[in-house]
């Protein structure tokens, strides 16, 4: 019997959007985050550089979360290979709950759960990427540190997206604490209302660089 189609389709990249719904986030913002995600998904410049890609194709999925036992996959896995799949995916992110709203900024669970959901993929990827946005410190076990590096050492990149709306240096702890593996950059929001744009400017670096392999073989 021939395999499943969906197992045969290969995704340039994967990316867990990781989206900061902690108390420091109040309901206002956390829909600016979701219409930010929403407009980068309708990007033509975003269709172009996916459709511009080797196999043409991006799987997404979101987590949401806070503190350490507030943490929930949004939505399954979706894949990306026009823009008809990405206003889809767009209309979906807008339809999204909160699932959390009180709770600590738990960086370290965000992570590693995030991690654990690349074992749900149901298609190959060149490249794997955890974009975690959060205007705050870790302030809850386990540690970022160590959690950290547990990402990196199985080949995940974490990307960042700091959003100096609480703390102003927030995008320096992002530098020196969160991001990290093959690639690893952030783009900064300097407030809610910048979010859409960081996250338009992020999601096309994401789907625009190249894959592991090729770089290495440069």
């Amino acid at each position: 019997m021939a395999p499943p189609v969906f197992a045969q389709q290969a995704a340039d990249v994967a990316i867990v959007l990781a989206v900061d719904a902690s108390s420091s986030v109040n309901f206002a913002e956390f829909g600016l985050q979701m219409q930010g995600i929403a407009a980068a998904l309708r990007s033509p410049e975003v269709h172009s550089a996916i459709a511009n890609g080797p196999s043409g194709a991006v799987a997404i999925t979101m987590v949401q979360w806070s503190g350490p036992l507030q943490v929930r996959q949004a939505f399954p896995w979706r894949l990306i290979t026009s823009p008809s799949t990405a206003e889809a995916l767009a209309v979906e992110v807008e339809n999204t709950p909160r699932y959390f709203s009180v709770g600590s900024t738990a960086i370290g669970r965000a992570l590693t759960y995030s991690a654990d959901m690349f074992d749900k993929l149901p298609w190959s990827a060149g490249r794997r990427v955890i974009d975690l946005s959060g205007d705050g410190a870790n302030t809850d076990n386990p540690p970022v540190g160590p959690a950290r590096a547990e990402v990196i050492s199985r080949g995940i990149t974490i990307n960042g997206l700091p959003i100096l709306a609480q703390e102003v240096d927030i995008d320096r702890y992002y530098r020196e604490h969160v991001i990290g593996g093959h690639g690893a950059f952030i783009e900064v929001a300097d407030d809610y209302e910048a979010f859409q744009a960081a996250m338009e400017r992020k999601l096309l670096r994401e789907v625009q660089t190249e894959p592991l392999i090729s770089r290495l073989e440069d």
